[in-house]
């Protein structure tokens, strides 16, 4: 499959999980390269070198998206290593439960707050900002996909400071949409229980790990949680050109939770 056949690809919080998974499906679709980055140095070298032997090009960046300098380092180091940029998945993202042991309304702290907002939608607007010029420029389809949540749609009692900053995204990606049309498209993708690190971490530290599987799937048509490929899937298929008329768009993988509003007995 050549879906991205030629494309240049940036990929953030790709060390790991659905961002991992993105990358090497845009090698596997035939992407020209794909440069990897996250704050994890070794997982980070781990995803480029399989996405080398997936059949791109690869260079992994470590960027710490909370810092405002390292972010227009990484896209200048892109850009000329890549030669131009078509395709920029911002895929990173932090949950309350990563960063505080107390993650409801009264128990986050300021810190935490800050923490999920400076990554989750703070440097999708920085990365966008940064990249743009590169993106304009592009004559091969050039393309934003953001990494939104069911979370920025429905409440939650937990991930609070999650859930409004993927709210914020989504309502950027459309923003973004209008801004860039007809150049750029922007779209964005909601995932629901993905199997992930991040999403076994968070179950992990909740008081009930058994109640919050069930929690998290109960809402669920398919009743599993979600493959990373599944994602990547989407995400690589809204970048490619068999997408060139969708752009504004919200899309959830999300085994149908957002379809109803029942709970499966």
């Amino acid at each position: 499959m050549t879906d991205l056949a030629g494309k240049r690809v940036l990929v953030t919080g790709a060390g790991q999980g659905m961002g991992r998974a993105i990358a090497i499906e845009a090698a596997r679709q035939g992407a020209q390269s794909v440069v990897v980055t996250d704050v994890n140095v070794q997982t980070g070298q781990e995803t480029a070198e399989l996405v080398s032997a997936a059949g791109a090009q690869s260079m992994f960046v470590a960027a710490d998206l909370r810092q405002s300098d390292q972010i227009q380092g990484l896209i200048t180091a892109a850009v000329d290593w890549a030669d131009g940029l078509d395709t920029l998945v911002n895929n990173a993202g932090v949950l309350d439960s990563q960063l505080t042991e107390h993650a409801t309304l009264e128990g986050l702290d300021e810190a935490a707050w800050d923490a999920v907002m400076d990554v989750n939608i703070k440097a999708v607007w920085l990365m966008t900002k940064f990249a743009a010029p590169a993106l304009k420029a592009s004559d091969r389809g050039p393309s934003i996909v953001n990494s939104a949540s069911v979370s920025g749609v429905h409440g939650t009692k937990a991930g609070i400071a999650y859930g409004a900053s993927k709210a914020a995204v989504i309502h950027f990606t459309k923003s973004s949409a209008l801004y860039f049309a007809p150049t750029v498209r922007v779209n964005c993708y909601l995932p629901g229980m993905i199997q992930t690190p991040m999403a076994l971490g968070h179950i992990e530290a909740s008081p009930d790990p058994v109640d919050t599987i069930a929690r998290m799937t109960g809402a669920q048509l398919i009743p599993r949680p979600g493959d990373p490929y599944e994602v990547a899937a989407l995400a690589c298929f809204l970048a490619s050109d068999r997408a060139s008329f969708i752009t504004g768009g919200v899309y959830p993988v999300d085994g149908g939770m957002l379809a109803w509003r029942g709970v499966r007995s």
